[in-house]
């Protein structure tokens, strides 16, 4: 479907209300483009007329005159009536938009994340959407709303005189022509706009983000000389876009200049020949609805350069919403009342990019219960395993089961409410410890969030904020050492009460000795009873799993206890003894 006609379905539910904007929109046509013929009779009957009384032709002109005082007020409130229920139904409209397009941001896969820059998403769920707000607000209704009053003034263009109608309307192919390529240009000109603008911020967003490296690291003026050159592009782009924008109006201007010139030249020989049915009256009436003519023929024109603007927005927004989500849910979903947690890997081989395999023909099982470490080298495949479970991304061969059922048989929802994660980089949200707890889960209470809290040992340094629960975290937790944050997440994932549990504990590497025995305290109650998947760093977390997996360059080179991986004297016991002697 074309993107355009695609775009105009998001006002189906709406079309009652669209039905009452266009009554609006044809009774402001039909009264406001009478008002010259009431201009003509004023003129005819009570000007020039001297073969009626005086008397009776100020008595018509009183009455004339009250009545296109009337038409034009009635004419234009029931305008202002119209333009701010276009502008509701515009409003209402975007806002559907703009939650489809978040909604579908949310159901993307992780894939697409690693590969597309956050700036870039902004720009589209922001920017691109609110280019569309104006034209739909204004162009789509209020575009209607000129061709009814073009179709109305060219009637009675017609109706007073055939031939000077024929005249202007013969040079409106020149016009339209000139129109049509100025809007060419400026579609292009949007699409090299919306895309700079795109890179633009993409480089702000990674450099707000990586900004204590850049100064760590003296990149300062290297930032800024990247800025500027895609600041610069930006601009150029912005250029193009008012070059050819500028010309709307003078080429406008300079059509209604001829089409006035036109008029008075054939209308004055007309009338000074005095062979034609035309009088002053209508001459002036004419070139009324000339001038009338040319204000929605330029709104018509302004608002083609705004479609323009809009319909490279509207394909970018259109490119995000037709993203394929590849993680998809099954059309028939399994939805088990409770998992006893046995988690195997059948075969299972995984890459991000094409053929570069991260996890090779990996083969494994984990009991109910049980806690499972993984080990291995940075890039050995640890974390794949965890985003494979959790269907943040999907195998290409092999299967991954949870109590013998496939994960891609559960939909997402189901199966991610089932599972608790500990990352180690956790994530604060702007808001109040309670709800960066809770994350607003339905059934979770205030008693709840408290309960989970204490048993990972948050409490105490919760309790001593300034409002406790109810302190609001400044984005990604600022002022919080990267200890308490690991524990506010660890109550995070046991206030969900998830039957399977995946910890990622290199991050408790860089804390203090006293905030560490906290945490692998936390982590000892959180595993407790549930089937756990850690990836291990330290040696504690290694020694007191059930089963170590040891990884190697995406392939399984050994499990087992730490006992028996020891007395194999392999490569565990090579990366066993680099954590022994490495620094914490």
């Amino acid at each position: 479907m074309n993107k355009g006609r695609r775009f105009l379905t998001y006002s189906k539910p709406y079309a009652g209300w669209l039905s009452i904007a266009f009554a609006l929109i044809m009774f402001t046509s039909l009264t406001v483009n009478y008002l010259p013929v009431l201009l003509q009779r004023i003129t005819d009957e009570c000007l020039v007329n001297e073969t009626t009384p005086v008397d009776e032709r100020l008595a018509l002109l009183t009455k004339l005159g009250l009545m296109y005082i009337a038409l034009a007020a009635v004419g234009h409130g029931v305008r202002y009536l119209q333009a701010l229920l276009t502008a509701w139904i515009g409003q209402k409209i975007i806002y559907d938009l703009r939650l489809s397009v978040f909604r579908k941001v949310l159901r993307l896969h992780q894939g697409y994340f690693d590969k597309t820059a956050i700036g870039t998403l902004m720009t589209r769920v922001t920017s691109d959407i609110e280019r569309l707000q104006h034209f739909v607000t204004e162009g789509v209704v209020g575009s209607l709303a000129d061709i009814f009053m073009l179709i109305g003034i060219m009637g009675y263009m017609i109706w007073f005189s055939p031939l000077l109608s024929i005249s202007i309307f013969a040079t409106l192919p020149f016009l339209f022509g000139i129109m049509y390529f100025i809007n060419m240009r400026l579609r292009n000109a949007n699409r090299d706009i919306r895309d700079r603008q795109s890179k633009l911020n993409a480089l702000i967003q990674e450099d707000l983000t990586g900004m204590t490296t850049i100064q760590l690291f003296n990149r300062e003026a290297s930032a800024i000389e990247d800025f500027e050159g895609r600041n610069k592009k930006l601009r150029s782009a912005y250029y193009d876009e008012v070059r050819w924008f500028s010309l709307y109006f003078p080429v406008m201007e300079i059509g209604q200049i001829i089409a006035i010139l036109i008029t008075l030249s054939i209308g004055g020989f007309l009338i000074m020949g005095g062979e034609s049915a035309l009088t002053l009256g209508m001459l002036i009436a004419f070139l009324a609805y000339l001038r009338n003519f040319f204000h929605p023929l330029g709104s018509l024109s302004d608002k083609a350069g705004s479609f323009q603007v809009a319909m490279a927005s509207i394909e970018r927004v259109f490119d995000l919403l037709d993203t394929d989500e590849k993680i998809k849910d099954p059309e028939e979903s399994e939805t088990p009342d409770r998992l006893a947690g046995t988690i195997a890997f059948n075969n299972v081989s995984f890459a991000y990019v094409e053929d570069n395999w991260v996890i090779k023909n990996l083969s494994f099982e984990v009991e109910p219960g049980q806690v499972l470490a993984v080990v291995g080298a940075t890039g050995a495949g640890k974390s794949t395993i965890i985003n494979l479970i959790g269907r943040f991304y999907d195998v290409q061969q092999g299967s991954v089961t949870i109590d013998g059922t496939d994960v891609r048989d559960f939909s997402k929802h189901d199966l991610r409410s089932r599972l608790g994660y500990v990352f180690q980089d956790p994530f604060i949200f702007t808001g109040t410890v309670a709800d960066n707890v809770g994350l607003g889960t339905p059934g979770i209470s205030r008693e709840d969030i408290i309960q989970a809290a204490k048993t990972v040992n948050a409490h105490t340094f919760v309790e001593a904020m300034p409002q406790g629960y109810d302190t609001v975290m400044n984005e990604r937790g600022a002022g919080l050492s990267l200890g308490q944050k690991q524990l506010l997440v660890m109550a995070r994932a046991l206030v969900q009460n998830p039957e399977l549990l995946f910890v990622l504990d290199e991050a408790t590497a860089s804390v203090d000795t006293a905030t560490e025995m906290l945490i692998q305290d936390a982590l000892s109650k959180l595993v407790s009873n549930r089937t756990s998947i850690v990836i291990a760093h330290r040696l504690s977390t290694i020694r007191n799993a059930d089963r170590i997996l040891v990884m190697r360059h995406g392939e399984l080179v050994d499990q087992g206890t730490h006992d028996e991986l020891m007395a194999n004297d392999g490569y565990y016991r090579q990366l066993y003894e680099l954590l022994l002697h490495s620094p914490n």
